[in-house]
């Protein structure tokens, strides 16, 4: 059987296909395993998604969302002038990985281990308005831990999972078995995730910079018309931009908007913006390893998930906070999609009481 794989993330959804007689294989759309978690309200009341979505919103940045998922509790977005449900604009992201990916007899979706039965509920009428086949839930550190267990990396021993997303950090500890994964415990951070990180990059980069024009800074960060929007949603981007970069090299430019000049970023101050929230994140994975009734030197491994996890203080933070180096892949960011398809799935899904 034919099985598709989404991990629909607050930023980025990633998919991956398995047909019979094939491994699987990451689903391309428009030439990135990644695509855009956002979404765009067309005039015609058409939801347009990724990076069409992106591209439209120079248009009218008011009628686009880029991180709906970040937004489940809110119930509709606004768009323009147009209220949508929330699970209509989950519904436009999964439907596209669907058409992207082809016809599938069976479709496993990740979701956060702390989301009780309303967002669950959420994500399975999103899939139904989709048109998803046979659909089933998986939380997504079973998935990771399941990832890491088919490379060899588990020894069948519990793993420990540390995911940094965009717009949470989650962690956990799976249980691997014969019969399966188990969540032995799990917990999170709501307030951080890769988009509070650029939050704190803005704040930091307006400090150097606004006193040129604090009524034109005030403007960037309050938006009032569609110019204004469009220039914050550049500088958005070009704030996430260097913060990426910085993860490969020790500085970097940041291009400003006139009347600003272009801002110089070091690692070093990356780091020193966030290294208490991070902090904060493997204080709580040690936490939640000890909830599990293990101390980390018994875990198989702990494996790093999600795009953010490449900053190199990261590992160095978590080696020297629990007394063992963590591992990650040259893609933290397909670990989820790809781990979907290597959990047993019984006729029930696999997901955590609310």
């Amino acid at each position: 059987m034919d099985v598709l794989a989404i991990d629909f993330g607050t930023s980025s959804t990633v998919g991956v296909l398995s047909t019979a007689g094939h491994g699987p294989r990451a689903v391309e759309v428009d030439g990135s395993v990644t695509m855009p978690s956002a979404v765009f309200l067309n005039d015609d009341g058409l939801l347009v998604t990724g990076r069409d979505a992106e591209r439209r919103a120079r248009l009218d940045p008011s009628r686009f969302e880029p991180n709906p998922k970040r937004r489940i509790g809110e119930g509709t977005l606004r768009l323009g002038d147009t209220d949508v449900p929330v699970t209509d604009a989950f519904a436009a992201v999964l439907r596209r990985m669907g058409e992207e990916a082809g016809p599938a007899g069976q479709t496993r979706i990740s979701h956060p281990a702390g989301w009780g039965a309303a967002r669950q509920e959420a994500i399975r009428t999103a899939a139904a308005k989709a048109g998803l086949p046979d659909v089933r839930l998986i939380p997504e550190p079973v998935a990771a831990a399941a990832h890491y267990a088919s490379l060899g990396h588990s020894g069948g021993g519990p793993i420990g999972v540390y995911d940094l997303g965009a717009g949470t950090f989650d962690c956990a500890v799976v249980g691997v078995s014969r019969q399966g994964f188990a969540v032995l415990a799990e917990s999170g951070l709501p307030d951080l995730g890769s988009l509070d990180i650029d939050q704190a990059l803005l704040v930091h980069i307006g400090r150097a910079v606004s006193h040129a024009d604090p009524a034109q800074w005030q403007r960037l960060l309050r938006p009032r018309t569609t110019a204004d929007r469009r220039t914050r949603r550049a500088l958005l981007q070009d704030v996430r931009d260097a913060k990426e970069s910085l993860s490969r090299h020790a500085q970097t430019h940041v291009p400003m908007p006139e009347p600003f000049g272009d801002v110089l970023v070091s690692r070093d101050e990356l780091e020193a913006l966030v290294r208490p929230s991070l902090l904060r994140s493997a204080e709580l994975l040690g936490t939640t390893i000890r909830r599990a009734g293990l101390a980390p030197a018994q875990l198989a491994g702990i494996h790093l998930v999600g795009g953010p996890s490449r900053m190199p203080l990261l590992a160095a933070l978590l080696g020297r906070q629990l007394g063992v180096a963590p591992t990650t892949l040259d893609q933290p960011e397909t670990a989820v999609a790809f781990g979907l398809h290597h959990v047993p799935l019984g006729t029930s899904d696999l997901t955590v009481p609310a």
